[in-house]
């Protein structure tokens, strides 16, 4: 039995053998932060939808697949050794030991995140945020990468990326954490670390097949997947932001005010951009905005006012909609622009977190006690800001480029699909199911030529998704059920 009993006010009261002492814990902190958790839980398969609904609808159902088994794998890293490298209360300056190996002893203690919760508690809602980062950077995988081998990596992944950078920002023994750099929820463990690894595997992972070709000019197989994956994104980023008051209290209520106010403006700034050059009023490119500003306004979220929160939309969905670009410029494939929305978004929040950041903010919780940034004269702290920016960036690329050139090395744990995966699509070649019904496949491949076999279908393949075949011809069904390409 745990040493507990209940006050007056019912609330939680536990006895700590090892100091004497009595912690009381509020029923209503600890109802908040299980709803948080749930919140946070529903974007990982959003992240999924999201990423289906951007992709042909032969490659539909593979992101919807990885989304639910990375959460499944690294629910299990998180209890094997995942939660003790990060928040180990005796952890280094990096990364932290196996004191909590298998969740021995995480129970009632005070969590090293706020000592409003007991540590089990923050450790089921610090899962959800070590799921959702890998979820967001396989993606990077869209179209041409192997299923089976991304279930590994996915655990190595969590295991020597993100827990360090996990623990180095927000463990109190942190390098970070100690020199008092602000990430309120995840603008560096959570955004730049996958949003950098994105980038990561999309160079090593080289080309999709037809990249620069009009094969590959399609738009959304989906938009509606792709609303649905921004409404489950938008609305969790209230648990995902908010739950990290790690209590129900003023400063939660701040940090839900400016999510959603950054990623309203946000996502109607990328719009606006967007209608400058098509006059079409574009619902993927308001959702793209919409969850660039999430991603922004993450770090700063329990720092910042609301009118600061104008500013992280505006530029967030600005910078974050021109930095689709430079995969053209530099030629590498990110085809969810990962890195567009995630890393740089990402960047952008933590240095206009520098620049905005207030005590009173940060002290609407009665507790925290901070220096603030440019608006209170402390002009430091954008340096600090940088400084674990960059950290990020260049510890998550290194560490995930040696992961992925270990794998390819070793016999049937190269992420790399082979052509034939490609032109029938991941879902038929990995996993022979599919996100709608059969026909479908036959119309993203645009013809079912068997007597030809696949060097035909190698010529016969075309873009699918939602604009017509390119190259003025079209596809009519013949009289055994196959199909024959004609002229425009």
């Amino acid at each position: 039995m745990v040493n507990i009993t209940y006050d007056a006010s019912g609330s939680i009261d536990w006895f700590n053998p090892a100091t004497g002492t009595v912690q009381v814990y509020n029923p209503g902190n600890i109802a908040w932060i299980i709803a948080a958790t749930a919140l946070v839980w529903i974007m990982i398969p959003g992240v999924g939808y999201f990423y289906s609904g951007l992709l042909r609808r032969k490659n539909a159902l593979s992101m919807i697949w990885l989304s639910v088994v990375t959460l499944a794998v690294v629910s299990f890293q998180w209890f094997f050794w995942g939660f003790s490298l990060a928040f180990s209360d005796t952890a280094g300056q990096f990364i932290g030991d196996l004191r909590y190996f298998g969740l021995k002893n995480v129970l009632l203690q005070p969590s090293v995140g706020s000592p409003m919760i007991p540590s089990l508690m923050f450790c089921v809602y610090q899962l959800m945020f070590a799921a959702i980062t890998p979820m967001l950077a396989i993606g990077a995988l869209a179209e041409h990468g192997r299923l089976g081998p991304s279930i590994l990596f996915i655990f190595i992944w969590s295991t020597i990326v993100y827990d360090p950078i996990a623990c180095w920002t927000w463990n109190p023994n942190g390098w970070s954490n100690r020199r008092g750099v602000y990430d309120f929820a995840g603008g560096t463990p959570v955004h730049i670390s996958s949003g950098t690894a994105g980038l990561a595997i999309s160079i090593f992972l080289r080309k999709r097949r037809d990249y620069g070709t009009p094969r590959l000019a399609y738009k959304p197989h989906n938009s509606s997947y792709v609303v649905l994956g921004t409404v489950f994104l938008w609305f969790g980023w209230f648990g995902f932001n908010g739950g990290s008051a790690l209590a129900a209290n003023l400063r939660a209520i701040q940090a839900c005010i400016v999510t959603n106010l950054a990623a309203s403006v946000a996502g109607l700034t990328w719009m606006l951009i967007d209608y400058r050059l098509e006059r079409k009023w574009s619902a993927v490119g308001f959702c793209s905005g919409a969850v660039a500003g999430l991603v922004a306004i993450t770090p700063g979220s329990g720092f910042v006012g609301s009118p600061a929160a104008v500013c992280f939309g505006v530029l967030a969905g600005a910078i974050c909609n021109f930095a689709t670009q430079l995969k053209f410029f530099f030629r590498y494939d990110d085809a969810l622009d990962i890195f567009a929305v995630h890393a740089i978004g990402g960047l952008v929040g933590n240095v206009l977190t520098g620049i905005f950041a207030q005590k009173s903010v940060a002290g609407f919780d009665g507790i925290t006690v901070i220096k603030g940034g440019w608006l209170d004269g402390y002009f430091v702290q954008l340096g600090w800001q940088l400084a674990n920016s960059c950290a990020g960036f260049g510890y998550s690329f290194a560490v995930t480029t040696a992961i992925l050139w270990v794998m390819h090395y070793i016999p049937g744990l190269s992420l790399r699909c082979d052509e034939e995966a490609e032109i029938v699509g991941i879902d038929s070649y990995d996993m022979g199911e599919f996100a709608y019904d059969y026909v479908g496949l036959e119309v993203d491949l645009g013809v079912a030529d068997i007597e030809g076999g696949l060097e035909r279908e190698r010529i016969n393949a075309t873009s699918g998704g939602r604009e017509p075949h390119h190259g003025h011809h079209v596809v009519d069904a013949d009289s055994n059920g196959g199909g024959i390409t004609k002229g425009g």
